[in-house]
């Protein structure tokens, strides 16, 4: 059984025969909107690698099934559904699509790039595939399962979405909530979040929301994590204390913590440079071996 993702590419890197040392770095997007959540920070890590001397590495930014225009798949296909609608097996399905994308263009190890729900899948990577991983960054997220009253609001949220057709649900992402950062209150914030949710169909939305609920723990995996790795978090995530938590628990490896000031949970949008930074310099860690 598999799924298919929508790639998008922003640079394709130094072409031939996939060196080794042009591994891509594939940035997994968050919930609930897709790839163009990097349109800012993809541009950067690409100058600042430049400007640190490393080689032109692919990068990548798979939407993930149900986002943009990638397709849903039905309920077969993501491997069936718990008794509360629930997808217990479309994460394994996913973070599998991820890696077949690696290697069928040609490359042995990616270096891949969680945020929020992104995180997720990448965390199912190292759970499944620990030998496509050259590092990780995990941004904006968190190992452990829902809660039980937040599993049931999301999936409540899903059946919303399908049963009324509509996105609503989760418009409150776009909005200005107290204590969030200056970007994420102004203007161009809202307006390109709204849009970017709005353009998002209400099938899709219902399908990561269900696919997220039927997420297993990965705390565990946390300590079975050897190759290089980084935590990235807004100081202005609600998530921030858990994050501070796991790292501690990432005994397998160096860890870089970047905690990013006026910054919320979509970090990459707040603050792109600042998460262009320290992805780049986890690139020339992986480089450097």
């Amino acid at each position: 059984m598999t799924i298919s993702l929508q790639n998008t590419i922003y640079r394709k890197g130094s072409g031939g025969e996939a060196p080794e040392d042009s591994m891509p770095l594939v940035l997994v997007h968050a919930f609930p909107v897709d790839h163009r959540m990097w349109d800012d920070c993809a541009p950067l890590i690409a100058q600042f690698g430049d400007s640190a001397g490393s080689a032109p590495f692919p990068i990548w930014a798979p939407d993930m099934p149900g986002a943009g225009t990638c397709p849903v798949p039905g309920v077969s296909e993501s491997g069936g559904a718990d008794e509360d609608g629930s997808y217990p097996h479309a994460l394994d399905l996913v973070a599998d699509a991820y890696v077949d994308l690696v290697r069928r263009a040609g490359f042995a190890k990616a270096v891949f790039v969680g945020l929020s729900m992104g995180g997720y899948v990448v965390l199912d990577i190292v759970r499944r595939h620990p030998q496509m991983l050259a590092g990780i960054a995990l941004c904006d997220t968190q190992p452990s399962p829902d809660a039980p009253q937040a599993r049931v609001s999301r999936l409540a949220i899903a059946q919303r979405c399908e049963d009324e057709q509509t996105v609503e649900p989760v418009m409150h992402f776009a909005m200005p909530q107290p204590g969030d950062s200056a970007f994420k209150r102004s203007p161009q914030c809202v307006d390109f979040f709204t849009r970017w949710i709005r353009e998002q169909s209400p099938q899709g939305i219902a399908w990561r929301q269900r696919m997220a609920a039927g997420r297993p723990d990965f705390t565990d995996q946390l300590a079975t994590i050897t190759v290089p790795a980084a935590v990235v978090c807004g100081t202005l995530d609600p998530s921030l204390q858990a994050m501070r938590g796991f790292v501690p628990l990432l005994t397998g490896t160096e860890v870089v913590t970047t905690e990013i000031e006026d910054c919320g949970h979509f970090s990459a949008v707040e603050q792109p440079a600042a998460v262009a930074r320290a992805l780049s310099d986890l690139m020339q860690r992986v480089a450097e071996g």
